[in-house]
């Protein structure tokens, strides 16, 4: 499954936020656990519905969020 594939976006659920592969685990929460200091792998033990793709999937999708121009109002 490509990396693009496993992050969805469904206006029903979880307020609009991306998720991973329709679950209710938000991209951001994953990133949020990296963040505070756990690797791939203790983020996949913390929340065992993911596989290691998932997390890699997570960090693409940011990097690839946060490299979008902001809109200039």
């Amino acid at each position: 499954m490509p990396a693009i594939d496993r992050i969805t976006i469904n206006p029903l659920q979880c307020g609009g936020r991306p998720c991973v592969r329709g679950m209710r685990i938000r991209v951001s929460d994953v990133i949020d656990l990296l963040a505070a200091g756990l690797t791939p792998e203790q983020v996949v033990e913390e929340l065992p519905d993911l596989e290691p793709d998932d997390v890699a999937a997570c960090l693409r999708f940011a990097s690839v969020r946060v490299a979008l121009p902001e809109p200039v109002s």
